[in-house]
């Protein structure tokens, strides 16, 4: 009976606490870098070399930007994105298939999204200072630019892409 019990209070309390849910839509922070979100060709700056497609997407009411990365040689990776109201920072996560776990955060600055942390190599066990910077184009393309720095203390460019929305579509 007292499982019952429990099980009847849960069923009539669900609703309720589905209805309270947070939605992050409407948060301006939360929305600060949706200029990365949609289906993109990442390629190098003169576009003449594709690295590969991008696809970001808004999920979690809102509170979650979600990347699903393929090379143009086929490898895979995909990160996880999202505002941090406890210390007013964008964090990201992100892991590829084999090579590196990258665990960064930052603000948006001047209009572009500026991320540290850092860079461990699975196959190595070794890790690096890391960090990111996303600035959205006047042209409606994104420019990501990524350095790791080194053992000397130099910074060294690890990536720089330029997404192009794909396809001709851009996701909302």
């Amino acid at each position: 009976m007292r499982s019952y019990t429990l099980f009847l209070a849960l069923l009539i309390t669900t609703p309720i606490l589905a209805e309270e849910r947070y939605s992050c839509m409407d948060q301006a922070a939360h929305r600060q870098f949706d200029f990365w979100v949609g289906s993109w060709q990442v390629t190098n700056k003169d576009g003449d070399k594709t690295y590969g497609t991008n696809t970001i997407t808004i999920e979690e009411a809102g509170c979650l930007l979600r990347e699903s990365w393929q090379s143009a040689s086929g490898s895979t990776g995909s990160s996880i994105n999202y505002f941090s109201p406890a210390d007013g920072k964008w964090h990201q996560h992100w892991i590829d298939s084999g090579s590196s776990i990258i665990t960064i955060a930052g603000t948006l600055v001047e209009g572009s999204m500026a991320m540290s942390g850092d860079i461990y190599y699975l196959g190595e066990a070794r890790r690096a200072e890391f960090r990111g910077l996303w600035t959205p184009l006047p042209d409606g393309s994104v420019r990501q630019f990524f350095e790791e720095q080194d053992a000397k203390g130099q910074w060294q460019t690890w990536f720089e892409g330029f997404y192009h929305p794909w396809a001709g579509t851009k996701l909302p």
